[in-house]
């Protein structure tokens, strides 16, 4: 159906906030007639039967869904190849990656392609693609947009979990798309979400904000640009009357090791397994799933023998995960509870952060999984996060990264430094966020940011 048939679809729709805007949609969210492969063979050419949810809203909203975007081999990569699709680059640089999961949204838009899409987030997979492509991405809190109809790979995981949210080239699309998708006729259609329609009034608020800050989270060294970017912010919202107070995440190797990883992977993979079952495995997620296909015995054992070097190797992360424990559900409970206490003692309305930046070379993202830390925090958390570009990686930068040699200057320390090198010219991000059911809040944080970047280069 060509774009001026699905307009006169739409004819009837005129006041609806998004009417005659062209939208696309990540792989893995329904469109009746369409396949949501999730980049595996499983799922190919087997269209969907119902649109989902946010595909319903986005059309009763006048919205025209107008294509469907690549996403990695089993969407748990922050890279974006899969075999069927192949490899989606970086707009800004083909040697790059687009990062992932939502990595054909993020080149899409990125490249001009698009004005708004919708992608999904459970480590870091709006956020990322937004980062390394330079343009804005909005992850909600999980529950606040309907997940009926957008395929998972692992469905019924509740430990960490993912959340869909609009992608766009700045923060009032992602602002306007809220405002449409919490509307009556989502909270008719899944009537599981709660009926929280989008406060202008919040998003709008121009009220000095207390902000927590930090430049590293004490897990991963970030990359001299990810830091600067940090800075920079800073110094614009101090001189902007904000106020400023350091944070720090608690127990981040626990929530990392022992919350996270051992939550999305509390099956063993079993599941995702049987998902990548019947084709060939992508390139890019070779060196990420080896340790899925071990034996049972053995995964128990390398993790035994591991456990020293525990700190400073992400296979110990793999093989601890992958033996197949469970974590009881209370411990993620005190962690949010916990996090949520020294967010209060702070005194803090919102959280001034590195993403991850810049953009890796192509066959890495796999090899480091310690840097996502940076964003799967705020899945494990819940709590709503966002980016928005803000500068783009200097010869200084490529200069000081020759030196870089990491916290624990281990081989993960090494491929990061390899993955970002080469990066002059490319986009950096930073990352906003706060507490869960406060998106208005951390968009309007957002809007202050680009607003103030904009003013800055002027």
């Amino acid at each position: 159906m060509s774009l001026l048939d699905q307009l006169e679809t739409v004819g009837s729709n005129k006041e609806g906030l998004l009417y005659g805007v062209p939208v696309s949609i990540k792989d893995n969210c329904g469109y009746k007639g369409h396949d949501s492969s999730c980049g595996v063979l499983l799922h190919l050419e087997q269209p969907v039967q119902e649109d989902a949810v946010l595909v319903q809203v986005l059309k009763k909203q006048g919205a025209i869904p107008f294509v469907k975007t690549n996403v990695p081999q089993g969407l748990l990569s922050y890279d974006c190849s899969n075999p069927m699709y192949g490899q989606t680059v970086n707009p800004h640089n083909l040697q790059k990656t687009s990062g992932g999961s939502s990595g054909g949204e993020g080149a899409l838009i990125g490249g001009g392609g698009s004005l708004l899409g919708i992608g999904s987030d459970i480590g870091g997979s709006i956020r990322i693609p937004a980062s390394f492509c330079g343009i804005c991405g909005f992850k909600p809190t999980a529950g606040r947009l309907s997940l009926q109809g957008v395929r998972s790979i692992c469905p019924g995981q509740k430990s960490v979990r993912g959340s869909p949210g609009p992608i766009a080239r700045d923060v009032d699309s992602l602002a306007l798309c809220m405002q449409a998708l919490l509307c009556d006729h989502m909270f008719s259609l899944d009537p599981t979400v709660p009926p929280l329609p989008f406060n202008m009034q919040i998003y709008q608020s121009s009220k000095p904000l207390r902000i927590g800050y930090l430049e590293c989270d004490g897990f991963q060294q970030p990359s001299p640009s990810m830091v600067r970017s940090v800075r920079e912010v800073k110094a614009l919202l101090e001189q902007a009357g904000h106020t400023f107070v350091p944070f720090q995440p608690l127990r981040i190797k626990e929530a990392l090791y022992d919350l996270i990883v051992k939550g999305i992977f509390a099956d063993g993979a079993t599941t995702l397994k049987q998902n990548l079952a019947g084709g060939p495995t992508d390139p890019t997620i070779k060196h990420q799933i080896f340790p899925y296909n071990l034996p049972l015995w053995l995964k128990r054992i390398l993790s035994f023998l591991l456990k020293p070097w525990l700190l400073i190797t992400d296979a110990c992360i793999c093989m601890k995960a992958l033996r197949g424990d469970w974590i009881p559900l209370c411990s993620l409970q005190d962690y949010i509870k916990d996090t949520i206490a020294h967010w209060r003692r702070c005194n803090i309305d919102v959280l001034l952060c590195p993403v991850i930046a810049p953009a890796y070379n192509l066959l890495y993202c796999a090899k480091n999984s310690t840097i996502l830390s940076y964003t799967m925090l705020y899945n494990l958390l819940n709590f709503p996060a966002g980016v928005v570009p803000v500068t783009t990686v200097t010869k200084e930068d490529e200069e000081e990264l020759k030196h870089y040699e990491g916290i624990y200057q281990d081989v993960y320390d090494k491929l990061f430094k390899e993955a970002v090198t080469g990066g002059e010219g490319l986009p950096v991000a930073v990352q906003c966020v706060a507490l869960p059911w406060q998106e208005e809040l951390c968009l309007r944080f957002m809007k202050e940011v680009e607003q103030l970047v904009k003013q800055s280069r002027k």
